[in-house]
């Protein structure tokens, strides 16, 4: 099974405990013939990626733009770091600046390398071009079921 993975970055704590839970049954569901994708952005990006990881799977990242790593939070870059080099595969968009066209890409090809997309979504309009509901549009334009993890009490910033 390869299965992708889409959703907000930026949760407060209470909802990333809720969101890691949910992402944790559904990496479980799969096992270690798991193929995870991700663009291993912070947040449930990396969270799966890295589940995947630990449940003896495998991760293949999918880079938006060559200067990508550099508009993600200066914290997340050691984790980026480490799970891009944990890779089995890295898919890139040939695309230099990271703006939302450059994410919109790199989520299309995401979906296109997919069977299933995980959503961490809360079913809300993207507050700009290519966020989660543009990817989840997406996929079901062109065929890929989504899978939208909305936990209980979880909501974002």
């Amino acid at each position: 099974m390869r299965l992708g993975i889409t959703g907000h970055r930026g949760l407060p704590p209470e909802t990333e405990r809720l969101v890691r839970r949910a992402l944790q049954e559904e990496v479980a569901r799969y096992g270690p013939d798991l193929i995870g994708v991700s663009c291993i952005a912070d947040g449930p990006d990396a969270w799966f990626a890295e589940l995947v990881l630990e449940a003896g799977g495998r991760l293949e990242v999918v880079v938006p733009a060559e200067k990508y790593r550099e508009g993600l939070p200066e914290e997340h870059h050691p984790t980026y770091d480490r799970l891009i080099q944990q890779a089995a595969d890295i898919h890139r968009t040939g695309i230099v600046e990271s703006d939302s066209q450059a994410h919109m890409a790199g989520s299309e090809i995401l979906v296109g390398l997919v069977d299933g997309l995980v959503a961490v979504w809360d079913g809300q309009p993207a507050r700009g071009y290519g966020g989660t509901a543009d990817v989840v549009a997406y996929a079901e334009r062109t065929g890929v079921r989504s899978r939208v993890i909305g936990p209980e009490g979880a909501t974002r910033d």
